[in-house]
């Protein structure tokens, strides 16, 4: 039977995001990919494996059989690419929004000069693990928390929370500081799979904004620059993601942003315990306030 690891990984990944175009985004192609990929595997196979429901999609019966068996196949394949990762000396770290803001570079260069014979390489995936999932890296900077059965993290640093809003705003554009009870009188614009805001930050605080949502940190950027929305952020972003017409300002009575490295906890990655003691340094440095 002439299948790939390609259609796996997507049938996987429609059947975790629940829908055709969350897959796709999490994988990074279209829709219609994600729909052809499937179509062409389900020919292959013989049975359909997902079936259209009014908010997605979800697996058949056969679809939920063999999905086991497709998560394990996956799982050696990551296991085998990490293995030649490894053997060619490369350390790849994902992050889905901003790595480590201002902290990046310093990091690139600090290791580069300590560890000549491992590089480290930075790769983008908007996904809730940064890739790790998926397999395109090896650990990952995540700002929430992961599912502590599959994989191992530490908190290397903390974060202030800022407000992002169109630098032209008649009642902010003067502003150095807000809080959260005035952001929740906005309209919040929000990454739902990878951001850091939720509802329940504003709990005890009086009435929640209004949310709207976004796919990634550039449409979530274009909302607030049109002013249509305000968002709220890790540091990092004002850092890795400067944009014309929008302003970044601290929230004082925001919650601090607790910043992770995570990998697979039955399979950590050489270099693990340098990477993480070279980035609590690095936030250490700074008061873990970014001030």
């Amino acid at each position: 039977m002439d299948w790939s690891l390609r259609e796996l990984r997507v049938f996987v990944a429609a059947v975790d995001a629940g829908t055709f175009t969350d897959a796709a985004i999490a994988l990074g192609v279209s829709q219609a990919q994600v729909s052809r990929t499937i179509a062409s595997l389900e020919r292959r196979i013989g049975d359909p494996l997902l079936r259209r429901v009014p908010r997605g999609c979800e697996p058949t019966a056969f679809g939920t059989q063999v999905l086991p068996h497709a998560r394990r196949l996956l799982a050696e394949a990551e296991r085998f690419s990490e293995a030649v990762s490894a053997r060619h000396g490369i350390l790849r770290l994902g992050y889905a929004w901003a790595a480590l803001g201002e902290r990046t570079p310093r990091l690139q260069r600090a290791w580069a000069a300590r560890h000549p014979d491992r590089e480290l390489h930075l790769v983008r995936r908007n996904s809730p693990t940064a890739g790790l999932s998926e397999g395109v890296c090896d650990v990952a900077v995540v700002r929430n928390p992961v599912d502590e059965r599959r994989f191992g993290s530490a908190v290397v640093g903390l974060e202030r929370r800022l407000v992002a809003f169109a630098s032209d705003d008649p009642e902010w554009a003067r502003r150095r500081r807000l809080t959260m009870a005035e952001v929740a009188k906005r309209t919040v614009v929000v990454d739902a799979r990878t951001g850091t805001t939720r509802v329940d930050l504003w709990a005890g605080t009086g009435a929640p904004p209004r949310i709207v949502e976004s796919h990634d940190v550039d449409e979530w950027l274009d909302t607030i620059a049109a002013g249509t929305a305000v968002g709220t952020t890790a540091e990092a972003t004002a850092h890795h993601h400067a944009r014309s017409g929008v302003t970044f300002r601290p929230i004082t009575d925001g919650p601090r942003v607790p910043v992770r490295l995570a990998w697979w906890r039955d399979d950590p990655p050489g270099g693990l315990a340098e990477l993480i003691a070279a980035v609590t340094d690095l936030y250490a440095e700074g008061g873990n306030s970014g001030s």
